[in-house]
């Protein structure tokens, strides 16, 4: 598995985004709804990292710097031919460590 940095660009991203902002949607309160729309993800102070196996999306992640020492994660989502397979605890680790590394 690559984790790598990713622009957004991509239709495979559109997809798996398009399917996590459903999903929300679907079993979430309004009121508890926190997902981040493409555009949004686009943002300065947003870095977004996707999972590939060869040319195959895993699923992605995002982290937004709210300030110096503070950050949340945001719009983590496994690809549903993938799930269990432990892409999102390899995503998450990733986060944290660049986390870390930013301070």
């Amino acid at each position: 598995m690559e984790i790598k940095t990713n622009d957004l660009t991509g239709s495979e991203i559109y997809e798996l985004l398009q399917d996590h902002l459903q999903s929300v949607r679907q079993y979430s309160p309004p009121e508890s709804i926190h997902a981040l729309d493409l555009e949004t993800l686009r943002q300065s102070g947003i870095t977004f990292w996707t999972a590939w196996d060869s040319h195959q999306l895993l699923g992605c992640a995002a982290l937004k710097e709210l300030d110096q020492h503070h950050g949340e994660i945001k719009s983590m989502k496994t690809a549903r031919p993938h799930l269990r397979k432990g892409v999102a605890a390899k995503l998450l680790n990733h986060v944290i460590e660049e986390a870390r590394r930013r301070g």
